[in-house]
């Protein structure tokens, strides 16, 4: 099964997220069907087949996720983010700000999720293969 260090070396090709496709290309073909993100710290739980799972560690210390979700702001974000415009900190501390919690990619449904602090979904996105 695939490691977090295989992972995070596919990670640290992505500048922006203009390369997010070729990343979840990449991460797909070592088994992954799927990882959560958590705003806060930016750590990952990562899914594999037959219940396989691991989970990277604290890539910062936390942010202050904001109670009220401002959807039409953190689309804008998102777009800037998607167009390489800002840094995946950038991006992180952008959901925050907007009150996004996690976000939670589906690799069998090629869907990226986004949702607040009462886990609602804020956004669905299906990613370009």
């Amino acid at each position: 099964m695939f490691t977090v260090d295989q992972i995070k070396a596919a990670h640290a090709k992505v500048k922006s997220g203009a390369d997010f496709p070729k990343y979840i290309r990449e991460i797909r073909q070592m088994g992954v069907t799927g990882f959560e993100t958590w705003v806060k710290d930016s750590h990952t739980e990562y899914f594999g087949k037959n219940g396989y799972q691991t989970k990277s560690q604290p890539m910062y210390d936390n942010l202050d996720i904001a109670d009220k979700t401002n959807p039409e702001g953190f689309s804008e974000y998102l777009k800037l983010h998607q167009q390489g415009q800002t840094d995946y900190p950038t991006f992180c501390l952008h959901c925050a700000e907007t009150g996004i919690e996690k976000w939670i990619v589906n690799l069998d449904k090629m869907t990226c999720v986004y949702y607040d602090k009462q886990g609602n979904e804020i956004l669905t996105e299906t990613i370009p293969q």
